[in-house]
């Protein structure tokens, strides 16, 4: 085979390619059994025939420019049957509309194809009545805010926001008792249940993860969503899959609600002891007060130090964890915040008539299921140095949100700025680290390790002699 001859092979063998590519046929005219998910092919040239008068022609000492024209020819009709087909799987027929899609003016130009993808829709799915546009605007959004990666801004559903969850700051609220944040992976993981709570009774420990509620998956929910699905009233059983912390297999657990007192500042020690231990369990509108009251008391007993327990504290009012910071700080920041435009509001010690509990020696507790109100205490603290830090990191939810009503009744949790401590350290998704680690898997261990090593710390800073109150001036 000579130089042209090759060279009109190789548009031989092109042309078969193009042609099987284009699903014009099989070689040998074998009808092919249609699947499920193709529609039938349509009637096109017969490649074995069209392979054998091309080489047959080659044979006779035809010329390249006849072979040639022979290819072209039967593409041309394979392409012709294939741009009459309406129907052929592998290359489906544009269709453009004889009229332009165009948005409404008050869409957005980056959300045009949004709105193009609906019209669309509606125009030419062939079951249109399954289209809800209810539910495809639910999903729509949802969609958007998946893709930040943020799990605290997130679609709330208008049956989620009719419930009621005001009572958390009204003495009580029913429900099982424990605190829930949502990680970065999605899961509703337990910050804390609350002391002698239903969760608490039942055996729920910081970092277990709930993935079922009564049958019904979290996945894909907000904390808010999910959390009303947990809450219920008095009485009612709540069945949970639990996957617990260090163990692979979930289990099932059935927690009767109860009526949960909110009671946020609790005295661990026995009265008169050297040092005070005092919990403190979430940030209420009275915790700073009652904190207040319980120190004085044990003072004027004779306590030299206070062992300020912040472990597994959910949060609460960030007002209310500024103000337990001005109980123990003279002046300066207790944080802030930076938001969306990148402005920055200052929250600083409240120094308006106060007496300060400056002069006290005091050591902080805390671990993984500190989070939001009690970091920002703890990480004044910590760059105040007011106080020493002992326990593991803390759970790094520092970002301020907001619900905004949406105009369907439902609602949009929105992260709308960032906590910083005091020195411009990042809280969300960093934690605030101890100053003297100590941690454990078992979570009694490490509870009765971090005590002690808290007592340790305050013998070393204390060399006897009363504590006096100062007052601001």
């Amino acid at each position: 085979m000579n130089h042209q001859a090759a060279k009109t092979f190789a548009i031989v063998i092109f042309a078969v390619f193009l042609m099987i590519g284009l699903g014009c046929g099989t070689f040998g005219g074998d009808d092919t059994e249609s699947s499920a998910d193709t529609l039938p092919a349509q009637p096109t040239p017969d490649l074995e025939k069209i392979v054998e008068e091309i080489v047959t022609k080659m044979h006779e000492d035809a010329s390249a420019e006849e072979i040639q024209e022979l290819v072209r020819d039967t593409v041309s009709e394979a392409l012709e049957a294939q741009e009459s087909s309406t129907d052929a799987p592998l290359f489906p027929k544009v269709v453009v509309h004889d009229d332009d899609i165009e948005a409404p003016k008050h869409v957005p130009n980056e959300l045009d194809v949004i709105w193009e993808a609906w019209e669309h829709l509606n125009r030419d799915y062939v079951d249109r009545e399954k289209l809800d546009p209810e539910l495809a605007t639910e999903f729509a959004i949802r969609g958007i805010t998946s893709t930040l990666g943020d799990p605290q801004t997130s679609y709330v559903r208008k049956e989620v926001l009719n419930g009621q969850f005001g009572d958390v700051f009204e003495g009580e609220f029913q429900g099982i008792g424990a605190h829930v944040q949502m990680n970065a992976r999605g899961h509703l993981v337990i910050t804390s249940p609350i002391e002698g709570g239903p969760a608490d009774l039942a055996g729920i420990k910081p970092g277990d993860i709930i993935l079922e509620v009564d049958g019904e998956s979290l996945e894909g929910l907000s904390t808010l969503e999910a959390a009303s699905k947990i809450r219920g009233p008095k009485d009612s059983i709540a069945r949970l899959l639990v996957k617990k912390l260090g163990q692979i297999d979930p289990v099932l657990l059935e927690i009767k609600r109860g009526v949960i007192p909110l009671t946020s500042v609790k005295h661990r020690s026995e009265p008169g002891e050297k040092f005070m231990h005092v919990r403190v369990t979430d940030f209420y509108p009275q915790t700073a007060d009652k904190l207040r009251a319980v120190i004085e008391r044990e003072m004027e007993a004779g306590a030299q130090g206070l062992i300020l327990d912040l472990r597994s504290n959910g949060g609460g009012l960030l007002s209310s964890a500024v103000d337990v910071a001005s109980l123990f700080i003279e002046d300066g920041l207790a944080m802030y915040v930076v938001d969306a435009n990148k402005r920055r509001t200052d929250y600083p010690i409240n120094t308006e008539g106060r007496e300060f509990l400056t002069d006290i020696p005091m050591v902080v507790l805390i671990n993984g299921g500190s989070a939001s109100a009690s970091e920002i205490l703890a990480g004044a603290f910590q760059d105040h140095d007011r106080a020493t830090l002992i326990g593991d990191t803390t759970f790094g939810k520092g970002s301020v949100n907001w619900l905004r009503r949406l105009s369907n009744g439902a609602g949009l949790y929105i992260t709308v700025a960032h906590w910083y401590t005091p020195d411009g350290r990042l809280i969300q998704g960093e934690g605030v680290a101890p100053d003297i680690e100590v941690t454990s898997r078992d979570a009694q261990k490490a509870d009765v390790e971090q005590l002690r090593r808290a007592i340790e710390e305050l013998e070393s800073m204390t060399g006897g002699g009363s504590i006096e109150l100062s007052s601001s001036s």
